[in-house]
This record gives C-alpha cells, structure tokens and sequence, in this order.
C-alpha cells in the first residue's frame, strides 16, 4: 500500500498548555528503596530455612524465625543498585540483545512490506481486512513481545483506516488492541514478560504454553468482535466516527499494484523459521535464553542479508534496537535493587511470613485470583512488562510456593495481570503517546476500552482459576 497524499494533521485547534508528566517509575522506585531501607531498622528480620531441590530452591514453611536485625546503611543502599545489576545482568542483557536483533530484522522493512500488503490485497473488502491486520499485530505481540513499534504502525493503519471509510479510532483500536490487548497480554513466547517472569521463577523457559495460547485465541476473538462492533456502529450512526486530530476530507489512493518483494517474501520465511526452532529448541531441546537470544541473533543477520543491509546498517539497527530496550532493562536492574535491600534488611522473609499468614486458610484459587488482581495495580507503578516481573516474581514465587498455588499460576497472574491493565493505564508512556498522536483524549479513550479492559480481567480471572484447579506446572 502506498499513499499519494497522506492525510493531514488538523493543527487549527488552539495549543494547550503543557500537561506536567506524571512522576517516572525509576523516581517511584528510588522512593520504595529509601522507604525499604528506612524500615529495615524499625521491621523485625525473619530468616526462613531455603534447600535445593531439582534446580529449584525452595523454602521450608515449618522453619522460620525472627532474628536481630541488619539495618542497611545509606552508603550500602547507594551499594545497592551495583549490586542489584549485577544480579539481574542475565535478564538485562538477553531484553537488550533480543531488543538488538529485533531491531535488525525491523530494519530490513520486512514486517512493514507484509502490512502493507495485506492492506493493499483485503482494501476491496474492507471488514475482513480487520481479522487479518489484528491477527498480524497480535502475533507481533505475542510471539516477540513488540510494543514499542505500535506508534510507527498507527501512522500506516490509521490512514488505511480512513480510507476504507471507517474512522481513526478504528484504526488504532487494530493496532493498539491487537498488539498490546491480545498480543502482549497473552504473552505466548514475549520475551520481555512470561520470559523473564519464568527465569525468575526458576521455570522452564516457556513452559505452560498451551494455557497461554487458549487465552490468545479467546482475546483475538474477543479483539477483533469488539472493533467490528464499533466499525458497525459508526456505520449506522456516522456522526459517532471518531477522527481525532485526521481529517477525513482528505483523499488517500491505494497502489493496487503493490507486491511482496522476493527479499522481503524471504525474510519473512527466515523470521517464522526463528519461531519454528525456538519452540522446537524451548520444547524438545530444553533451551534457556542463551539460546533463544543465539537464535534471534542468528535469524536476524540472515535477514539482514537478504535485505540486503550492509554490516554497517546492521550495526546500526541493532544498536538502535538495544537502544529502544534500555529503559526497561534499567528498570529490570532497579527492580532487582529493591530486593537486595529486602534481602540485606532481613525484611524480605518477614514479609513472605506475614503475606502467607494472611493467606492462611484461603483456597489456593482465591490466591491466584488475588495476585492476578495485586499485579493489575503494581503496573500503574511500572508499567515495563519486563520490569514489573523482575520487580513482582522474586516475592511471588516463594509466596506461591508458601500457600499452595504452583509457581506457574504465579507467572502467569503476573504476566495476565500487568498485561491487561496496558490499556488504560496514565503511566504508559506508549498509549499516552498514541493517543496524542491522534488527538484522541485520555478520558474518552478509557471511556471507549473499559467494556474490553472488563471482558479481559473476567476472561483472566477465569483462566486463573483453571490455572490452580488443573495444577499448571511443571511446578
């Protein structure tokens, strides 16, 4: 698909004053730091008795006790984040070099080409261009965890939109609902969360994946009814169409001589080739995420070849790539501060203690669903999905294993519970961007998502009380 005349940005409106930004998550987790330090010299130390066990270490219930206190010092909190990046290193370089790859493979213009050449084959019948793009979105989403590109997409798929003569919302619910609603929620093989999630958690690497792809499917269908439900809407009611800062007036031709090049036709084959072996590699091989990272690297240069990128234009992308990931892989190495300081306080058992006494004589499912509920909150305070597991999973796994629900279900309520609040929290800096890119308001955009945003959290809800009856492991 190619544009003759892009649309038009209406800039008539008066410009409004500069919102303030909201307080960043690394602010945020400087003050829980400070706060954690403070506390370590007014909070009893507990120390629970940990073993080893087939790879996993695990606490004993039976064996806990207070113990004097180990108050951290200002000069050791500082210490701290050091300390807490070289702990979390692993995590944080594999989000960076898959970040690194992926920026390869988005530079040889392979994923943007299939786009638009979707668009341009289902322009004729236009509705059926919607199952098709989000089924695109979602499965960038979900298999490789991209987010970060929605807004370079938005500026294809809204004017595609406008020309198929639905409206500007409808074209960034394809994208926005796509990608992140069904795709990064579901998190099938997303790296950045159930990836790192499950590392924390001492899981095989994507291991429970079939629960994760029945929730995929149920959160595409569920995606692509609810657009096609506004797409009718503005059809019978018009003056319902929502264009934000578009102008409709606007002409849009679409090139209905477009073709797939043979490089990118390649290329793309390559990318489901990196696919087709990781999930073979995770299942059958037992790969861990130095060779999911090898794989990623390997596919990308490849298709960098075929795209015909010089050395130098693949140094480049990847580079911008890792560049792109650094906000989150700083936010996973903050994360892991805060638990070096919990754990040099003595604070962090005691807290596992308390949690699980509270818990005590709850059903398993009610805990589930508690920490599916629990992590939909802390991700207004990090919205990173990467970071929000390096920040959650460290408490949850042993919580889980304290109170009976399996360290999987604990990764999955983490990853569920984050993902679907993506779409309406004022912390992301991602949805906030996209929806003034379009003009769309805040407040009428969550207006608009929160009958989705519902059906999700009860979908979820539902999927975790699955997860603790069936036992979702291994473990």
């Amino acid at each position: 698909m190619s544009m003759a005349k892009p649309l038009k940005m209406d800039d008539s409106k008066d410009k409004k004053p500069k919102k303030k930004s909201g307080i960043s998550a690394y602010v945020l987790m400087f003050f829980i730091i400070v706060a954690i330090t403070v506390l370590t010299y007014v909070v009893p130390a507990g120390h629970y008795e940990r073993f080893e066990e087939n790879g996993r270490t695990l606490i004993d219930p039976s064996k806990f006790e207070f113990i004097d206190k180990t108050p951290v010092g200002l000069l050791e909190m500082f210490n701290s984040f050091h300390q807490g990046m070289v702990n979390a290193a692993p995590i944080i370089l594999f989000v960076l070099l898959i970040g690194g790859a992926l920026g390869i493979m988005q530079a040889t213009g392979s994923i943007d080409a299939l786009i638009r050449f979707t668009a341009q084959k289902f322009g004729a019948r236009k509705k059926l261009i919607i199952p098709v793009m989000v089924l695109i979105f979602s499965l960038l989403g979900t298999l490789i965890g991209a987010a970060e590109d929605t807004l370079v997409y938005i500026t294809i798929v809204v004017p595609m939109a406008i020309a198929l003569g639905f409206d500007a919302l409808t074209g960034l619910a394809i994208v926005v609902l796509g990608m992140l609603g069904a795709g990064f929620t579901s998190g099938i093989t997303n790296p950045f969360t159930i990836g790192v999630a499950q590392t924390v958690a001492e899981l095989p690497m994507y291991s429970g994946i079939g629960l994760r792809i029945a929730i995929y499917v149920i959160f595409y269908i569920l995606t692509v009814l609810f657009i096609l439900r506004h797409v009718n809407k503005i059809e019978k009611n018009p003056e319902l169409a929502e264009y934000g800062r578009f102008n409709p007036k606007e002409s849009i031709t679409f090139d209905s001589d477009y073709k797939l090049s043979k490089r990118h036709a390649i290329s793309l084959l390559v990318f489901l080739g990196c696919f087709i072996a990781l999930i073979y590699g995770v299942i059958s091989l037992g790969w861990y995420i130095g060779e999911i990272v090898g794989i990623f690297l390997l596919g990308a240069i490849i298709m960098g070849i075929f795209g015909k990128l010089s050395g130098n234009d693949m140094t480049d992308a990847f580079i911008k790539g890792c560049a792109e990931m650094i906000p989150g892989a700083m936010i996973i190495g903050v994360a892991s501060t805060i638990l070096v300081v919990l754990t040099a306080g003595g604070l962090l058992d005691t807290i596992l203690y308390v949690t699980s006494g509270m818990l005590e004589g709850l059903p398993p499912s009610v805990t589930a669903v508690g920490m599916g509920a629990v992590n939909f909150f802390i991700h207004f305070i990090v919205p990173s999905g990467s970071g929000h597991a390096s920040l959650v999973m460290p408490i949850m796994s042993p919580l889980a294993d304290l109170v009976g629900v399996t360290r999987q279900t604990a990764a999955f309520a983490t990853v569920m519970g984050g993902g679907v609040s993506n779409l309406i929290i004022p912390t992301g800096g991602l949805l906030l961007a996209a929806l003034g890119m379009m003009g769309i308001p805040y407040s009428k955009w969550v207006k608009w998502v929160l009958p989705y945003v519902l059906i999700q959290v009860a979908v979820v809800l539902i999927f975790l009380l699955i997860a603790q009856a069936t036992n979702y492991g291994p473990f």
